[in-house]
């Protein structure tokens, strides 16, 4: 998935700029009068068997999926919560084929439980593939030093299949154009190359047990000054994903192999039809 799930220790933990504050505390339901006749309960969302591209990766209104961030010796160090918020279908138009919308709510907490930033995310389904937005691929890190700029998103998103077959993936990027209102500073782009699926593979998480499908990639991290001062990073990164549930684990590894952070589906909570 993505590498806007990222480590929360260190330099992130100084570049997140929105305010944090302690998670807010679950609301209790208001009492009902007795007069008041129940409102019939909304139908749960049965968990598909087969991918169903008006669903993607199985999700219906009020799915919530929570996933641990955990470090190179796996210890926690934050969550990230993503809520859908509305489904949308669109028929097909002229040459467009028809395509599902999905609009999900993210917070990402700190290791203390601390709120450190919302945001929202679509992913769409068309063609029988599921397409993750590629502001996903966003590494915070690499802002720390352009606080207080603006940022243009120019994603380009990842494409997970849903009828699985070993072999190459298209590829995915995100450019941030960083500016100040008189002037562009710099471009930060996140390259995905070299994705390939690889086949299916026993996954256990705390959300359950999978036959996942691996997929691997290079992620390219770039800041590019001027045309001729640009720093580059790369990590390997392997996916684990389920075409009727979502990305279940992620890991970041070194050029040695050497894992640097994971993501983790921890829990995964059932929407509503």
């Amino acid at each position: 998935m993505t590498a806007a799930f990222f480590r929360l220790s260190g330099p992130l933990l100084t570049l997140l700029w929105c305010a944090a504050c302690t998670r807010p505390e679950t609301q209790k339901a208001p009492t009902e009068s007795p007069q008041a006749t129940a409102a019939p309960a909304p139908t749960p969302a049965v968990a598909a068997a087969t991918p169903d591209c008006r669903h993607p990766f199985g999700l219906y209104r009020n799915t919530e999926l929570t996933y641990q961030i955990t470090d190179n010796n796996n210890k926690p160090q934050g969550l990230q919560i993503m809520k859908v918020a509305t489904i949308t279908e669109h028929a097909a138009e002229k040459k467009a084929p028809a395509y599902t919308e999905v609009l999900l709510k993210s917070s990402l907490y700190d290791a203390d439980n601390k709120l450190l930033r919302n945001d929202e995310y679509v992913f769409s389904c068309r063609n029988d593939s599921v397409l993750t937005d590629g502001r996903l691929l966003l590494d915070p890190a690499m802002l720390r030093s352009f606080r207080d700029r603006r940022f243009g998103y120019e994603p380009i998103p990842l494409s997970w299949p849903n009828q699985p077959a070993a072999g190459n993936l298209p590829n995915g990027q995100l450019t941030v154009e960083v500016s100040s209102p008189s002037v562009d500073i710099a471009k930060v782009i996140t390259r995905v190359s070299r994705r390939r699926l690889i086949g299916p593979e026993a996954v256990t998480t705390p959300a359950g047990s999978f036959q996942a499908y691996k997929v691997e990639s290079d992620y390219e991290y770039a800041t590019q000054l001027r045309p001729d001062m640009i720093r580059r990073s790369i990590m390997r990164v392997v996916d684990f994903y389920v075409p009727t549930v979502g990305i279940v684990r992620t890991e970041f590894r070194a050029n040695n192999g050497k894992l640097d952070r994971a993501l983790v589906l921890t829990k995964r909570t059932d929407g509503q039809l």
